[in-house]
Formats: structure tokens, sequence, C-alpha cells
């Protein structure tokens, strides 16, 4: 399988294929009111803290009154319903995670169409990482895999469910013909649990839920799957340099508003995000809470970053019977 860089999609006319059209409608007066960021998570996860990073910024450089509302439910496809059918005045957006993009491939009868949500910014990404109980052997993924082709089916990888790392590590096992004992959780606090108890062997986890561990030596990386090493973990070679038939793979944040809101307002809250998100403070904080490299990408390059993943992994979903739950 041909390794393709998560960006190619975005060279040459390819945004300019992808991109919706934003409506001009005068902007007016806005906003009216309140702002509200939609989570559609409950607080203790990522996408929380990164929007009220946002919001206190975005207060502080604005003067808006901005509030966060967490609406959890279905692996974020309640809160999306909700943006989705608010109305397209500018005074509603969401702040989700990379699972988002997911939902219309794992659940079915979706309350609400991709169409609905416009594509805002992607904010910033962190590579997954692959990480092993200090206990087991291995230094590296491919030592993993090569002991999981002597023993197959023995050893166990924790992964969440209806997820992207399902999806990549489904991926992984196809193309490089191991079969390792693919475990899925249904959060973050149970997938840690059990690596840090030695119950699975190695598990796969974002980078921001996992650092805490790898500094304190409960577990150990073995692997990263970005396209380039990590400054977080300079010492840990990606899975592509390990040999690993894979794509590269991020988790990452973005905002999204409902469609049709008008496209002067989009455009003003874009430049107050990208102010927001660049602010040095913010920037820091990013980095030693969730190792975010920070992106602020423009409509269109994220609805094409949208697209080519959906493609790249509805694809995988389909060939592989891969279920959410």
């Amino acid at each position: 399988m041909t390794v393709i860089g998560r960006r190619s999609v975005l060279a040459g006319t390819a945004a300019a294929l992808f991109a919706v059209p934003r409506p001009g409608r005068a902007q007016g007066e806005w906003p009216k009111g309140p702002l509200k960021i939609v989570v559609p998570f409950p607080p203790g996860g990522s996408a929380d803290p990164v929007a009220r990073i946002l919001q206190a910024k975005l207060i502080e450089l604005t003067g808006w009154n901005v509030v966060v509302e967490n609406k959890p439910g279905g692996t974020g496809v309640v809160g999306a319903a909700v943006v989705a059918k608010s109305p397209p005045d500018g005074q509603t957006w969401m702040l989700t995670f990379d699972s988002h993009i997911l939902n219309p491939a794992f659940a079915a009868g979706l309350p609400y169409k991709d169409s609905e949500l416009f594509n805002v910014m992607e904010v910033g990404r962190t590579p997954q990482v692959v990480v092993a109980h200090p206990d087991r052997p291995y230094r590296t993924l491919a030592e993993a895999i090569a002991d999981a082709r002597k023993h197959p089916g023995k050893v166990s990888m924790g992964v969440l469910g209806a997820s992207q790392a399902l999806v990549l590590m489904t991926l992984l096992k196809k193309e490089n013909d191991v079969d390792l004992n693919l475990i899925p959780y249904k959060g973050g606090g149970p997938l840690n649990q059990d690596i840090l108890g030695g119950v699975t062997d190695i598990a796969i986890g974002s980078l921001t839920s996992l650092s805490p561990h790898i500094r304190s030596g409960k577990v150990r990386a073995i692997g990263v799957t970005s396209e380039k090493r990590t400054p977080a973990l300079p010492d840990t070679a990606t899975l592509i340099e390990q040999g690993i038939k894979t794509y590269p793979s991020y988790s990452w944040w973005g905002i999204y508003v409902p469609s049709g809101t008008p496209g002067p307002i989009i455009d003003r809250m874009h430049a107050e995000l990208t102010k927001a998100a660049r602010s040095p403070d913010v920037t820091q904080k990013f980095v030693e809470q969730f190792n975010m490299e920070t992106l602020t990408t423009s409509p269109e390059q994220f609805a094409a970053y949208q697209k080519s993943e959906q493609e790249r992994w509805f694809k995988v979903i389909r060939d592989n019977n891969i279920q959410g739950d």
C-alpha cells in the first residue's frame, strides 16, 4: 500500500475543488448576545479544555460574551445535532474531536447530515501514540508485530471503539498480515486503566491522553502515528519508520457552525479564533496540555481534509465490516 501524506489533497486546486461556498449576506450587528460554543462531549476529555482555553482568549481579545456548553451523548452525535439544527445566525458554534467525522459510518440514522455543518477551522492536531506496559519486552511496535506473528491472537491491544484508532489498527492488521487481538473500549479512562494495569500488552491513544503516563514511566512509548517524529517524543520512531504499512494519522480538534451562516460572520470568527489560537500563551497551553500542533486552517482546507479522511476511513470500515459498538 502506498503511504499517503494527510495534506497531499490540499495541493494545487484541491482546496478550491472541495471548498464550500459561503453566503455573502451582510454581517449586520453581530454578535447578538452570548456566543455559544457547544462541546459534544462531557468535561474530562480534551475537547472541553481546548474550547475553554479558546473561550477565555476570545473574551479577552474581543470583549464578547462567550459561553461553553457541554452536550454529550452518542460519541458526539447529540451535540452535533444540536448545532446542525441551530439557526444559522452565527450565535452557535461547535468544537469537536476527530471521531466526529466517523459518526456517519458508524451510526445509522444520524439526526443530522454532514452538509448541515460548515467546516470553519481545524484548530490543531497531535499524533496518536502506541504504548506498551513496561513489563512487556517491546521497544517498538514492529517488535510487538513480530511477536504477534509468532503467536497469532496472543498480543492484546487496547483501542477506543468507534474511533479512528480502531479503523487504523484494523487496516494495519490487514496490510501487515498480523493477528493483533484488538480490544475496544468505550472510553479513554478504562483503556488507560487496563494498559497501566497490564491487562493489555499494548494500547493506542492520543498523545494528549497518554503523555503523563509515558513521562512517569508507567507505560513505554513504542511508536507514533505521525508523518515525522513528534518533538514531544523525539526518540520514538514513527510507525512508517519502523517499516509498518500504514497511513499517517492524527487526533485533531475542529470548529463547525450551522451551514448557511453568513460568510462575513464566519470570516470574522475565523480571524478572531486564529488570533486566539496563535496567541503565545494559548499556543504554550496547547503544547503543554495536549502536545498540540496549532494549525488554524482555512474552511476550504478543513473541508478538503475531512473529505479525504472520510473517503479513506469509510472504505476501511466498509471493507472490514467494522462496527461502532
